[in-house]
């Protein structure tokens, strides 16, 4: 068995891991406990909240070996894993040449990337080409390289979203002309989705290519480990559009990247629950990270009604400490589910709460 230092009971939490991914786990619960961290602070008295430059990469493996390693000594569900927030969504529209902008993100010690679209007529599309060669390509190869080494043996990198599909054409001609060459361009933007499937299967190849995973799984920021080669998939345009739309324009271009790889996750905002039945059903799915949102209930909250709505597939929640522990004392808890569990206290108040999560069934 494959082994973390920064994991010691690693063989443990992959088989219940894998017992959840694999639908086998209807009863059981999962947590992630996230306790106070030094490095997070360190990096808030750095880092402000907006616009900043492209940071070392040796600076940001950094910051997540100590994150990593504080959390050694917890007994959760977690794997420590880094994350590519830097490549989060600029990476692909910075391919084609588009200006690329980084922002901090203090509150959970990310640097993401974002771009402008970069047409301004989709008469410029035919212009778009992607090459291995282009900076941007170099960039992202030699921060793999720089967190592979970074991590060796210590703790994983995560996968990270892929920008394909609707996301994709969000790049381009932005937001508001992408649902309106939905009607008025449709040939095209299927023109730009076959585009974005071959620049998404050339990103992530590379990246399975050089990021080792472990026990023929994937590291994975949205649910911790998953078995295969799987990807990380949004279907953020269709939060805003009804069910229907993701059938007649969502639905294909997921599960042929899903096919491409061994299936994927994927999240859905306080927004986008409606799509949550229509999601479930995706082949090659294997869990759902259930997020939280102004002007929305916390899935925390409604998370019986969502766990009916999923049938078998399981989900992801955040929860605060206190209201994690009242239910878990109270057996009101779902099963199937991943609790991101927020405000604990301590490492041995997590441990001793872990005990409860293991020995949990529920009704």
């Amino acid at each position: 068995m494959e082994t973390l230092a920064y994991k010691p009971h690693l063989e443990e939490v992959l088989a219940r891991l894998r017992r959840l991914h694999e639908r086998r786990a209807a009863e059981e619960i999962f947590a992630e406990m996230e306790v106070p961290s030094l490095a997070l602070e360190r990096f808030q008295e750095q880092y402000c909240e907006g616009f900043c430059d492209y940071p070392d990469p040796t600076e940001r493996i950094a910051f997540w070996d100590d994150y990593c390693k504080e959390r050694a000594a917890l007994e959760d569900d977690s794997v420590p894993r880094a994350y590519l927030s830097e490549m989060d969504q600029g990476l692909y529209g910075g391919l084609l040449g588009g200006q690329v902008q980084f922002m901090a993100h203090p509150e959970n010690g990310w640097i993401s990337s974002m771009v402008a679209p970069l047409l301004s007529d989709w008469a410029q599309f035919d212009s778009l080409r992607f090459d291995t060669s282009h900076p941007w390509f170099q960039r992202y190869l030699r921060q793999l390289e720089v967190f592979v080494e970074g991590a060796r043996g210590k703790f994983g990198i995560s996968h990270f979203i892929l920008i394909d599909g609707l996301n994709f054409v969000f790049e381009l001609v932005g937001a508001t002309n992408t649902y309106l060459s939905l009607l008025e361009r449709p040939d095209q933007v299927r023109r730009a989705i076959d585009f974005a499937f071959e620049l998404n299967v050339a990103v992530h190849e590379a990246f399975f290519e050089r990021v080792p995973g472990i026990a023929g799984g994937t590291f994975s920021n949205m649910v911790q480990w998953v078995p295969g080669r799987c990807v990380s998939e949004s279907v953020d345009p269709f939060h805003m559009t009804s069910v229907e739309y993701f059938e007649a324009w969502g639905r294909e271009p997921v599960e042929r990247i899903f096919r491409r790889f061994d299936g994927g996750v994927l999240h859905l905002h306080g927004n986008g629950r409606h799509l949550l039945e229509a999601v479930s059903t995706i082949p090659g799915l294997k869990a759902i990270y259930l997020g939280d949102d102004k002007g929305f209930a916390r899935a925390f909250d409604v998370l019986a009604d969502l766990r009916r709505r999923a049938g078998d597939v399981p989900l992801v929640v955040q929860a605060d400490f206190d209201r994690f522990m009242k239910k878990l004392n109270r057996h009101e808890l779902p099963g199937g589910v991943f609790y991101k569990v927020a405000g604990v206290p301590d490492v041995a108040t997590a441990n001793r709460a872990m005990e409860k999560v293991r020995a949990y069934r529920a009704h």
